[in-house]
């Protein structure tokens, strides 16, 4: 970071941490609306997995030419379209 930043005129990320632990957005300028989209649909979830279990996926994956991830989808999709009463 070679440049000052234009609020705190910190020069590192450390000072920059150390100057809004102690001030409000609110002190500086005018407030304006902003606007975003959020992609809810996005939303990933975490599952803990047995260490052994996370490398036979990867192996497998590793294999396939694919992400542990995407096999593990692949996976549970499969196992939930086998079970029509879910």
């Amino acid at each position: 970071m070679s440049n000052k930043t234009s609020v705190s005129n910190a020069t590192n990320y450390q000072d920059i941490g150390i100057f809004w632990d102690t001030h409000d957005a609110t002190e500086f300028g005018e407030q304006i609306d902003a606007e975003f989209e959020v992609n809810i649909k996005s939303q990933q979830r975490y599952f803990f997995l047995d260490n052994q279990l996370s490398l036979k996926i990867k192996q497998i994956a590793t294999r396939r030419g694919i992400s542990g991830s995407s096999l593990l989808n692949l996976w549970v999709q499969e196992k939930i379209k086998s079970n029509s009463d879910c």
